[in-house]
């Protein structure tokens, strides 16, 4: 236990530094340089957390790993539950069945076919495969941030998962406004497709928020509907990580029957900081509609209350991601070669070709 006599010293130690560290990470994060490529305080954090694990490891107490683990454990869950506080129920709503039906179909698939690839192609194993689809398929670090205690998995093999969110997120955010503006937009584009229709196809096939916020702003000229339907539409694919994590509880639970032998009733491992997750979007659904009919003072007093929640949020999920770098050592990466970029370029290409014609099905149908 990490709060023993004998360790709890350490751990607080170890917090505290993992608490430094992550507070660097958001002070680089918001230099203008690394804004401009929407590189968000987690992956900064990561990337730091990595350095020290490869570089001053052995240079710093031992007695620190118990609070660095509770860091990337603990915290970790807390700050999902409480990521909630980003989603509205009304929001998704806004968008109608068009933003939900990409959102699900989007999803589902890319995590199908993340997990094929991974497995049966390219011969990785079921914790790295599983990681990499759920960064790609549902909302990029956070996720995998959120299946990794599902999966019980190690640091490294999370560490493999964000830095393909990163890769092909990042190309995401050059190669959209490109493909709006040559192939797409509606006056001159061979691919029609409307802003809002373009919106809809951005939120439901880009890997992390900060990374759909981006896009349309790098759109000469985009209208606000690009930008709010890709923000609503993303924040679609957010809260569905919850019942995707229920889902793959079930699985991982059916599996590890089925090639176990046991008997008798099967145990069913329910994610319940999931649980929450849904649970604290619907207390932030309930205000929001309060503040609709609230009066002004009273409303913004409340939006100041929930925008701290979620910067605090975003400083633990931070924390989070910069212990899960430190828990990583290239010498883990032994065996894996180019097939974790194979995989995720495999998801990438479906979410950028299969994801533009689902969702002009999508709308034409809906």
């Amino acid at each position: 236990m990490p709060f023993t006599k004998e360790k709890r010293g350490g751990t607080i130690n170890g917090i505290i530094f993992v608490a430094l560290v992550a507070a660097a990470a958001t002070y680089i994060a918001e230099l203008a340089p690394v804004q401009s490529l929407g590189i968000s305080p987690l992956v900064v954090g990561i990337v730091i957390g990595i350095f020290y694990a490869n570089t001053l490891h052995n240079h710093f107490p031992s007695a620190w790993e118990s609070g660095i683990v509770f860091s990337g454990k603990k915290i970790l869950r807390f700050a999902i539950v409480f990521y909630g506080f980003r989603i509205t129920f009304q929001q998704i709503a806004e968008v109608g069945i068009q933003g939900f039906m990409v959102s699900l179909l989007m999803l589902s698939s890319t995590m199908i076919i993340g997990i094929w690839l991974g497995q049966k192609i390219f011969k990785m194993d079921r914790d790295t495969s599983i990681l990499n689809a759920s960064g790609a398929s549902v909302c990029g670090a956070a996720a995998v941030l959120a299946t990794e205690p599902v999966l019980k998995a190690e640091e490294h093999k999370t560490a493999i998962a964000v830095s393909m969110v990163v890769l092909f997120g990042t190309i995401s955010m050059f190669l959209y406004p490109v493909l709006y503006s040559v192939i797409i937009e509606p006056a001159t584009g061979i691919l029609h497709m409307s802003p809002s229709t373009f919106g809809i196809y951005v939120g439901g096939t880009i890997h992390e928020v900060a990374q759909v916020v981006a896009v349309p702003a790098s759109v000469p000229g985009a209208e606000q509907s690009m930008a709010n339907t890709a923000v609503i539409v993303k924040m679609t694919r957010v809260i569905m990580i919850a019942p995707m994590l229920i889902v793959l509880g079930l699985f991982l639970s059916y599996a590890a029957k089925r090639t176990g032998g046991e008997t008798g009733k099967l145990k069913l491992v329910i994610p319940w900081f999931a649980v929450y997750f849904i649970g604290m979007a619907g207390v932030n659904s309930l205000i929001h509609g309060y503040t609709l009919s609230a009066p002004e003072d009273t409303a913004m007093m409340i939006k100041n209350v929930i925008d701290n929640i979620n910067v605090v949020d975003t400083f633990l999920l931070t924390m989070a991601m910069t212990a899960l770098g430190m828990g990583t050592r290239f010498a883990k990466f032994k065996g894996l070669g180019l097939a974790p970029i194979y995989t995720a370029g495999g998801m990438f290409l479906w979410l950028v070709v299969g994801g533009f014609f689902i969702t002009q099905w999508v709308v034409a149908t809906f």
